[in-house]
């Protein structure tokens, strides 16, 4: 089977898994409108080029080149990755961090899109090594360089330490009835608190 159409399976099946994810808690539109650039010509045609089966093709394209222009394309038109939400931060500029850039606060409904992202990544690329705590040990092996918001930050490690500790149907469930209906307050100290309570 060719490149072109194990890429096609593997960015489709995703698609399917956090559409699923994504309708579990009510958001209809983001689940059919996820990840539909990966299926132009910018994202697809390097897909195909450098697909792996066991990675991102962006990881293998950015080995070879210093850079990778399907995730340069991808990124500035999916609103649940925490890339998109970099832009000039006054604070970040005073404190002379990061060239004044930082990560600014997304919506609640893009940061659930972002977790549902994450998790069918995890199940998508290791298959039946998946478990609940794959997604979390993913996240913290790499959080440490993201430019993330702090309070993005916090409800994103909230909600995958959960699924973590009490699974898939528990979390979407919370997530439905309780963060997307704003009753979850939405800041680092109040949600640190939590997850170290679950």
């Amino acid at each position: 089977m060719g490149k072109a159409w194990k890429h096609f399976c593997t960015i489709t099946r995703h698609k399917n898994l956090v559409m699923a994810g994504c309708f579990k808690v009510g958001l209809y539109r983001q689940g059919l409108l996820h990840d539909l650039s990966k299926y132009s010509p910018t994202e697809f045609l390097v897909g195909c080029k450098y697909y792996q089966g066991n990675m991102s093709p962006n990881n293998a394209e950015r080995e070879a080149k210093g850079y990778s222009s399907a995730w340069l394309h991808h990124k500035g038109r999916n609103k649940h990755h925490l890339e998109y939400w970099i832009d000039y931060d006054p604070k970040a500029a005073r404190d002379r961090k990061h060239g004044g850039m930082g990560g600014m606060k997304m919506p609640v409904r893009y940061v659930v899109e972002m977790f549902i992202d994450r998790v069918s990544a995890s199940k998508n690329y290791q298959r039946d090594k998946y478990t609940d705590q794959s997604a979390l040990t993913y996240f913290v092996k790499g959080h440490d360089h993201y430019m993330i918001h702090e309070d993005t930050e916090a409800l994103l490690c909230y909600l995958l330490t959960m699924l973590a500790k009490r699974g898939e149907k528990e979390t979407l469930a919370f997530i439905r009835h309780e963060v997307l209906k704003g009753k979850v307050p939405y800041e680092k100290e109040e949600l640190e608190k939590r997850t170290a309570a679950l």
